[in-house]
């Protein structure tokens, strides 16, 4: 970054007086800090990576104290870059603020196929650190995990079950899922049935993988009992909170079977759980108005079912329904996979964690295997003249959130919209904004809120060169 921009930056972390998700404060008045590893690796591993910024005390006034002596902390920080796997090449920048040195050090994301980055000392499994808010915390075993299934494509879904053999495999399903392949793929068709069911990923070696249980089985929670999915009615808007009758759940189910089956039992219990209004239209034809669009409904349950993870790392979790006054949220096992982000979400071509699940679902119940599910899902939100639809990926847990609430110029807490122009007289991030709306999500805030308003050109970018800028805020247009 330029000198000019590290000036702004330490003011704007002097005035907010907080650390932030990319930023870290390290007071060095004194000398290098001894320990940087779990920031090196953190903000190594983060997308957009990070900025460490040396000479400024944290607490209690987020005061700036300056650096000892800039030209030896850079190469004491180099020097721990250099103990970091993959090496950590830090971009320096200096500045005088208030006659003081400050000195920052930019950390760029690494590649996909390096992550996850860590420091050699600890070795990977406790050397690798993720950043969460302020703090970094240790990578969990699954996390790291998750890195090396990607770079090495293992395919869990292809995980023998040792206790299940060919006989527990459904004669009608079986039936059924060759005459799919005879319609939709006359070329293995022609193939001997066994050899159908190898190629498509259903079989290994004679004995039924994980996904042909999945799809085939007659009971496949036999063998994983906790591939399900667990649906519950909440009667409010927070998890846990009892009812005045003290009772936490308006209904509570086990949705257990195939994919399909499942799919399909998870549709009936939200449409039996939401409210569905009968209208006559223009042609004096009836017209059911579901709370939520059934096309969405069901694109966000089927994602689930594909795209979740599959490893033994997280065979015991369930994917999670939970229905509450004003929204739905679906939360599987596994964050998005490989090179995909949030934010490219029904963009580009992602990964596709489960190939042959998601392969043989476009055989067996017609699914488009072609990243058209989050277009759909925010389409269909839209036209039913909805708020958009929330995505998240955190930890290794991947949620989607349906709100019931209509599309409108009211904010989440019933701001107005000069009411939040008023907040962007002074320069905003992203984070302020979700925070002043009382929203989860920085990437919502945007979507739905910042970016309105700068096509709209009530607001202006304080670095319109940079528009993607970890420095970029957002401020009224006068």
């Amino acid at each position: 970054m330029l000198a000019e921009e590290l000036d702004r930056l330490v003011a704007l972390v002097t005035s907010r007086q907080c650390e932030m998700q990319n930023i870290e404060l390290k007071r060095a008045n004194g000398g290098t800090p001894e320990r940087l590893y779990d920031t090196l690796s953190s903000f190594s591993n983060q997308a957009g990576g990070g900025i460490i910024l040396f000479g400024i005390q944290e607490k209690p006034e987020f005061r700036v104290t300056g650096v000892y002596d800039a030209n030896d902390l850079q190469v004491n920080v180099t020097n721990q870059a250099l103990q970091m796997e993959p090496v950590v090449r830090p971009v320096f920048t200096l500045t005088e603020y208030e006659g003081k040195t400050v000195v920052s050090a930019e950390i760029q994301e690494c590649d996909i196929n390096d992550k996850p980055c860590y420091y050699k000392g600890a070795g990977k499994l406790r050397g690798s650190y993720v950043r969460v808010g302020e703090a970094d915390l240790p990578m969990t075993e699954y996390e790291i995990y998750s890195y090396e299934a990607y770079k090495r494509k293992i395919r869990d879904e292809l995980r023998v079950a040792d206790r299940a053999g060919q006989e527990d495999f459904s004669e009608t399903l079986l039936r059924e899922y060759f005459a799919d392949v005879r319609r939709g793929k006359p070329l293995l068709a022609n193939l001997d049935e066994a050899k159908i069911l190898q190629l498509q990923g259903m079989t290994e070696n004679g004995k039924p993988t994980l996904a042909g249980l999945l799809l085939l089985c007659e009971y496949p929670q036999a063998f994983y009992p906790q591939l399900g999915i667990t649906a519950m009615v909440v009667d409010g808007t927070e998890f846990g909170v009892s009812a005045e009758n003290g009772v936490r759940f308006i209904d509570n189910k086990r949705i257990d079977g195939t994919i399909p089956y499942m799919l399909e039992e998870a549709i009936s219990f939200i449409r039996r759980n939401t409210r569905t209004a009968t209208v006559i239209n223009e042609d004096g034809e009836r017209d059911d108005k579901t709370e939520y669009p059934v096309k969405a409904i069901r694109e966000i349950i089927l994602n689930a079912l594909i795209h979740r993870d599959y490893s033994s790392h997280s065979e015991d979790s369930p994917i999670r329904i939970v229905l509450y006054r004003d929204r739905i949220e679906v939360e599987n096992p596994g964050g998005l996979y490989g090179r995909l982000t949030v934010n490219d979400l029904g963009k580009v071509p992602a990964d596709t964690r489960n190939p042959f699940i998601a392969g043989n679902l476009e055989l067996m119940i017609r699914t488009e295997n072609r990243f058209s599910g989050i277009p759909t899902i925010v389409n269909e939100m839209a036209k039913a003249g909805l708020k958009p639809p929330v995505f998240e990926s955190r930890r290794g847990n991947f949620k989607a959130i349906l709100y019931n609430e209509k599309a409108s110029d009211a904010t989440d807490d019933g701001r107005g919209r000069n009411d939040l122009l008023s907040f962007f007289s002074q320069p905003r991030s992203r984070e302020d904004v979700a925070r002043y709306l009382g929203v989860k999500s920085p990437h919502y805030a945007m979507k739905q809120y910042i970016r309105p308003l700068l096509d709209a050109g009530q607001l202006r970018m304080t670095l319109p060169e940079t528009p993607h800028s970890k420095q970029q805020r957002f401020v009224r247009n006068t």
